[in-house]
């Protein structure tokens, strides 16, 4: 190697030696054992699996679902209802009955135990379909639960990507029922799909009992709160729908009135203005019954763009009211009642001990005592988790909390306009009255 550097470089044999000497005496620097490199490796950030990070915004652009009324016969003797499901996000229009529901939301349920499932509206036994106003009125309104239903569970941030939620929502073959419980059975429940479902202990804060308790009061109450300004949306909705009855029947008097061809009898004054005034009566019944549509419109906009955004977060209040009792009443008590038979199982053992019995007896007693250990262990773990999903659900309430902005700003501008398109009309209403009161622009001094 120094040959070949030698050839290279002008320097005399002796020059060159000198600087091969210098270079082999200069100190070897001190690199350690390979080990002590991984305190160099850069630490990954903690992972926040606990925090949902959510607004109402990005909730709801995760999925708008149409349901849509399909009355259809079929059979000879009964009537059933099919609904068109429209998915904004799968872009795909399915067809379901109300069955199918009642079987998603049973294997949802099953599959998401410690999450907020939203309830669906009542099931009723129909004797005719669309025959009488009653039932028409009953079929819209489970349309419209079954709408906010399928959309509070598609914007679910762990429902919308599951795989049950899009089964439901794109699968077109003729049985989607047993299409969704095979696909439940193909996934278990969320426990045992969720990676960190057995260390979710240590991730729950040390107050997670009084932080529960705390939300779940304030929830209750904002719950109340809720249902009383529903209450009242859902009265001032109906008193649009009567106001346009009233004006409509008002307008028909009216124009009944101006029908009437009766000749005047002899006593009444030539003078009489009569005849004019009830023709003129009889024109004004159209302006009421414009008067009348925009009243109806104004209860529908009540109808549709606040009672039923008031409907969409009382559904999930109350869901979420469900849930904090399935906890208490479902993973608690049954890991109370393991416990309890746990105990017993204990107090057997201890009297075999003291009272010989035979060997197998004893042995089969041990055996069930493990496997009753294993199932308590694994309760422990559920119990765990239920809190640890419950946690992520009281951050999904707060998150829907904005929507009261929205409904508010719904309300705002459904009286606006309404105010504004019937204002019109009375506007446009007032100078053909003219002809009745002779003149004063419609108006006529008090009585």
């Amino acid at each position: 190697v120094f040959s070949g550097v030698a050839s290279c470089l002008p320097l005399p044999p002796a020059r060159l030696l000198a600087l091969v000497v210098c270079i082999t005496e200069l100190p070897k620097p001190q690199l350690g054992e390979p080990k002590d490199l991984s305190s160099l490796r850069m630490q990954p950030t903690e992972e926040d699996v606990l925090t949902i990070s959510q607004t109402l915004d990005r909730l709801l652009a995760r999925d708008t679902v149409q349901v849509e009324l399909i009355p259809e016969k079929k059979g000879l003797f009964l009537k059933h209802v099919e609904y068109q499901v429209t998915s904004q996000r799968y872009k795909i229009s399915v067809y379901r009955r109300y069955s199918d529901f009642d079987v998603f939301h049973e294997v949802l349920l099953q599959r998401f135990a410690y999450r907020v499932v939203p309830a669906l509206p009542p099931k009723r036994m129909l004797k005719g379909v669309l025959t009488s106003v009653s039932e028409r009125e009953f079929i819209e309104g489970r349309r419209r639960g079954l709408c906010r239903f399928i959309n509070l569970v598609a914007r679910h941030p762990f429902f919308s990507e599951d795989e049950l939620v899009k089964t439901f929502l794109t699968f077109n073959g003729s049985d989607v029922q047993t299409k969704l419980r095979d696909t439940y059975k193909k996934t278990g429940d969320e426990f045992m799909t969720n990676r960190i479902a057995t260390q979710a202990k240590e991730y729950l804060p040390a107050d997670i009992q009084t932080q529960f308790l705390t939300s779940r009061e304030l929830i209750k109450n904002i719950h109340n709160s809720f249902q009383k300004l529903r209450d009242r949306a859902e009265k001032m909705a109906e008193r649009s729908k009567e106001n346009a009855t009233d004006l409509l029947l008002f307008g028909r008097e009216l124009s009944a009135l101006g029908s009437d061809a009766t000749s005047l009898p002899s006593l009444a004054s030539s003078q009489s203005t009569w005849g004019t005034l009830r023709q003129s009566l009889k024109n004004l019944s159209v302006e009421f019954a414009v008067l009348s549509d925009k009243a109806a419109q104004q209860g529908r906009r009540e109808e549709d763009d606040v009672v039923e955004k008031l409907n969409l977060f009382l559904d999930l209040l109350q869901s979420y009211r469900d849930l904090c009792e399935r906890h208490e009443k479902g993973v608690l008590h049954e890991h109370q009642r393991a416990l309890h038979k746990y105990g017993m199982m204990k107090r057997q053992m201890m009297s075999a001990t003291v009272q010989p019995k035979e060997q197998a007896s004893v042995e089969q007693l041990e055996s069930r005592i493990v496997q009753q250990e294993n199932a308590i262990q694994t309760m422990e773990l559920r119990n765990y988790f239920s809190l640890f999903c419950l946690h992520q659900e009281t951050q999904l309430i707060f998150s829907y909390l904005p929507i009261t902005s929205h409904i508010l700003g719904s309300f705002v501008n459904s009286q606006v306009q309404g105010h504004r398109e019937m204002g019109q009309v009375w506007n446009e209403l007032q100078p053909k009255l003219g002809c009745l009161f002779s003149g004063n622009n419609g108006l006529k001094p008090s009585i």
